[in-house]
């Protein structure tokens, strides 16, 4: 079979990474490069020594599928072009700026039957993997998740939904397997107008309670999932990839000679083996496969729809009652972060 050509829309950060990983894959050619921003386009190619396309149209003439690391507001257009062209699509999450936009690209993906895979990364770590299958063989009662960023950094395109706690939305419904029945959200602005800050509890029918917090206001940098089960607890850190399972003990009171009882509890720690691989590489190979053997992805346009309309949901949610820490503090972050107030204003 021959190798997959595929073709880079994008030429910044996140396209940046893709032609790193893309250059890597075993059954896979990048062969070009194509961004409206034509000097960066250029300077990416010369990097990996491929093509810097002038138009958008002179790159899909020579691929059999892309991969698109464009803003959002792109995506529609971009993803629906490609499908009518007859390629295979990998495109960035969010997977368009709207579910209705989102919804309308799913209509085509089944008319044309093209493969299209939404970069929802987390699927592919390894963290997540292992921790789902440490779940199998658990009664899980409470899941929480944090996303936590600095705003210095941030994609500032979009609000911290869309930027931050989308990749956490599409785990708790891939665990939980079913749309919530019950949503609660809150959430608050500090330096761009936008949400920034979001707290959410998710109710299932058939399956614990799920909170999910993320932050572009918080000075660490934290990506984790953490499980109160019936059998135990679950520290999972999806950024230095480790897992750690704490099991009940029973504690016990111990006669001491001359010290009289003692209580002790003892603590069981399992530390979970986590393989080491990076979750890019393992979801654009995971898409070349797909686009090579015709399967679906792990990822599809209806998950990214279906992830999509949830976020929404969320985001209608915390815009109703938003709170404003400008109005309590003064100028964006004045007394809340020095630092980040002097990188926003410059």
């Amino acid at each position: 079979m021959e190798r997959t050509r595929i073709g880079l829309l994008g030429a910044g950060r996140m396209g940046r990474n893709h032609a790193r990983v893309l250059t890597t894959l075993r059954y896979a050619d990048l062969v070009g490069v194509y961004d409206p921003a034509s000097e960066a386009a250029h300077r990416l190619a010369a990097q990996y020594d491929v093509a810097a396309f002038e138009s958008f149209d002179a790159l899909l003439e020579q691929v059999d599928a892309v991969s698109i690391a464009t803003p959002t507001p792109t995506h529609y257009e971009l993803v629906a072009t490609c499908l009518e062209r007859g390629l295979d699509v990998f495109v960035e999450k969010p997977f368009t700026e709207t579910w209705m936009q989102a919804e309308a690209l799913v209509a085509l993906v089944q008319r044309t039957g093209q493969i299209v895979q939404v970069g929802h990364i987390e699927r592919f770590n390894p963290a997540y993997g292992e921790l789902k299958h440490v779940l199998e063989n658990m009664s899980p009662l409470v899941v929480n998740f944090r996303r936590l960023s600095s705003y210095v950094g941030s994609n500032t395109d979009v609000d911290v939904v869309l930027d931050l706690m989308i990749h956490d939305l599409d785990l708790a419904l891939d665990l939980a397997g079913a749309d919530p029945l019950q949503i609660e959200a809150d959430g608050f602005t500090v330096f761009s107008g936008a949400i920034d800050y979001a707290n959410v509890t998710l109710k299932f029918a058939h399956w614990p309670l799920l909170t999910l917090t993320a932050s572009r206001v918080t000075e660490q940098k934290v990506r984790s999932i953490d499980v109160t089960a019936l059998e135990a607890y679950i520290e999972s850190d999806l950024l230095n990839k480790s897992i750690q399972v704490h099991y009940r003990t029973v504690g016990e009171y111990v006669h001491h000679n001359h010290g009289g009882v003692k209580y002790r509890q003892e603590s069981v720690v399992e530390r979970i083996h986590v393989p080491i691989a990076e979750p890019l590489h393992a979801e654009l190979e995971h898409f070349v496969h797909c686009v090579r053997t015709r399967q679906q992805p792990r990822v599809t346009a209806e998950h990214g729809l279906r992830t999509l309309r949830l976020a929404e949901t969320i985001r209608e949610l915390i815009q109703r009652r938003m709170l404003d820490a400008r109005l309590e503090y003064g100028h964006a972050g004045s007394a809340l972060a020095p630092d980040v107030a002097r990188a926003v204003v410059a």
